[in-house]
């Protein structure tokens, strides 16, 4: 029998990547270390000779890429001394912090938008032990809220403006780095808060500068076209999008964004909740891979670009979150062949299959 050492965490695995200390408590369930999946029907639905990959964080430990820097944004609250975080959120956040929180023995609050935040998500929140307030308004309303309590209150904010966030996400880009032994020519990636796309330059620039990689990807960032206030240039008062995780109008990190496109010589656009849906239902049946809407964006924004993308280019696609973040819309927005009330006889069932 062959036994593996077990992957020891993002922490611990890029450590001298990492604001940390001998002092620093590492909160951690061993988040990172996600798999870079080749996507076949995709390189063939685009051609040229592309290879295209999925970054899957959805199998971090609370199912989405939050996990990344949650750990750090907890680990360093825990070095602070810090008795309890909070945080708004649209699902995702709100998952990762309570259960950072909780292994971290500290009291969690979050601010959700009422009525919009996943069920899958928000049931996790609850069996962490978050303590969850629903307010009238959508996350930007929330965001704000925080900010104000955060500044007043001996709690600590654990949103991407908390700067270590940013730096246990640009862990990923460590990763696909050491798994292509380059960094890609694209990186396609949702936006909402747009914490992520700034996490995951940090670390292309980084590694770059210290020789590990040749390059640097161009950043093409995706957004809801319901939710587009980076594509749009503008706020939205009141997005709207089926991708709850990016229905953010008002970007907190929305000039980091900005630098990261002209940096990177990347480009933003908007993808429609129909073409969303339709890269969706692409990775699940036909390349296995089960992800929450606001992940498709990624696929569904290369898919809408793919006559933009030079012969032989390497493409990676961010999927931020599990399938399971959003059960309803799996349901409602699926091909499948389901049939029910079948007798429970040999020969019908056989039947019923096609033989």
């Amino acid at each position: 029998m062959t036994y593996f050492k077990q992957w020891p965490g993002l922490i611990k695995a890029y450590e001298k990547w990492l604001p940390i200390t001998l002092k620093t408590p590492i909160i951690t369930l061993q988040e990172g270390g996600t798999p870079l999946l080749a996507l076949k029907y995709i390189n063939e639905l685009i051609g040229k000779n592309v290879k295209v990959y999925a970054k899957y964080d959805g199998l971090n430990p609370t199912g989405s890429f939050k996990d990344r820097g949650m750990t750090m944004a907890i680990s360093k609250a825990k070095e602070a001394g810090c008795k309890a975080v909070i945080c708004a959120s649209t699902g995702n956040t709100s998952a990762a912090a309570a259960a950072y929180a909780k292994k971290g023995d500290m009291r969690s609050f979050v601010l959700i938008p009422d009525g919009y935040v996943a069920q899958g998500k928000l049931a996790q929140a609850l069996v962490y032990g978050a303590e969850i307030l629903a307010i009238k308004g959508n996350f930007d309303k929330a965001l704000k809220i925080v900010q104000e309590l955060a500044n007043n209150l001996p709690v600590t904010l654990v949103n991407s403006v908390n700067p270590y966030r940013l730096e246990g996400q640009k862990t990923a880009a460590f990763e696909i780095v050491d798994s292509l032994g380059d960094a890609p020519d694209y990186l396609c990636i949702p936006m909402g808060n747009a914490g992520n796309i700034s996490a995951y330059w940090m670390g292309f620039k980084e590694y770059f500068n210290a020789g590990l990689s040749k390059k640097l990807p161009k950043m093409m960032g995706f957004q809801a076209a319901g939710s587009a206030p980076l594509v749009l240039g503008k706020t939205i008062s009141n997005p709207e999008t089926i991708a709850t995780a990016i229905r953010i109008g008002n970007p907190v990190n929305k000039e980091k964004a900005l630098t990261v496109k002209k940096e990177s010589d990347g480009k933003f656009s908007g993808v429609t909740d129909n073409e969303i849906i339709k890269a969706y239902k692409i990775l699940g049946k036909e390349e296995g891979i089960f992800c929450e809407p606001a992940s498709a964006a990624s696929i569904a924004g290369l898919l809408k670009i793919k006559d933009e993308i030079p012969n032989n280019s390497t493409i990676v696609c961010v999927l931020t979150g599990n399938g399971l973040k959003d059960p309803d819309c799996a349901i409602n927005n699926n091909d499948a062949l389901f049939k029910s009330g079948i007798e429970p006889d040999i020969e019908i069932v056989a039947k019923s299959m096609g033989f």
